[in-house]
């Protein structure tokens, strides 16, 4: 009996404990998303439903409206200057994408929304972005019941090698010059962190006979 009670003792203990680092981590988290969250940009897409065809029409809406916005907004525009384009074009942007999917045979309505909304923790590519609130450019599709797809609009992460998943080195640097050193750290992957620059301990050579030479001096 006393076993008994010993055992569900430990295990409540347990199970606070790690309820304790679980809540511990999310404010972590949260905290570096407050810090980055004035920087970023991210884009939200919508599907109607998961069925494999909204799925992936959800991916065609997507290609087709980033598309759209690289090719018509000029590549050293801030964040600000983004949003603002994206909210004058709002209408062009959401009937490009309804005739588009009228196009495939689907007529779903298109709500473009520029937002901020709480995001969950996210792995993009080799980059890790923390869960909080975030300014974001939101499209639903039909009632957007479906699974979503996301990037980071600005800066630009929206990676470019779909097999690998790779977000793009100049993109990686554009993130890195708005944030804290220490922030942009906390986005990357563990294995990434391994690949940053280094510096090179000093190495210093020395000479034998040049050490003899300075004793007998």
């Amino acid at each position: 009996m006393k076993y008994k009670i010993s055992l569900c003792i430990s295990a409540l203990c347990f199970f606070t404990a790690f309820l304790i680092f679980m809540a511990s981590r999310t404010t972590g988290e949260e905290a570096l998303a407050s810090r980055i969250a004035p920087e970023i940009l991210r884009f939200h897409v919508l599907a109607e439903s998961d069925s494999a065809r909204d799925q992936n029409l959800k991916l065609g809406v997507k290609g087709l409206v980033l598309d759209y916005i690289h090719g018509q907004v000029p590549e050293d525009a801030d964040k600000e200057q983004l949003e603002q384009w994206i909210e004058g074009n709002k209408t062009s942007i959401e009937t490009m994408a309804q005739d588009w999917l009228a196009d495939q045979g689907a007529s779903y309505p298109v709500k473009l929304e520029l937002t901020r909304d709480y995001f969950p923790t996210k792995a993009y590519g080799d980059m890790v972005f923390p869960c909080g609130t975030y300014d974001a450019v939101r499209i639903t599709i039909g009632s957007g019941k479906g699974h979503n797809w996301w990037c980071v609009l600005y800066p630009s992460l929206c990676y470019t090698d779909a097999i690998h998943a790779v977000v793009p080195d100049s993109s990686k640097q554009t993130l890195s010059s708005l944030l804290a050193e220490d922030d942009y750290d906390a986005l990357l992957s563990p294995l990434d962190r391994t690949k940053q620059p280094q510096q090179k301990p000093e190495v210093r050579v020395r000479f034998r006979l040049m050490d003899l030479f300075h004793k007998k001096s």
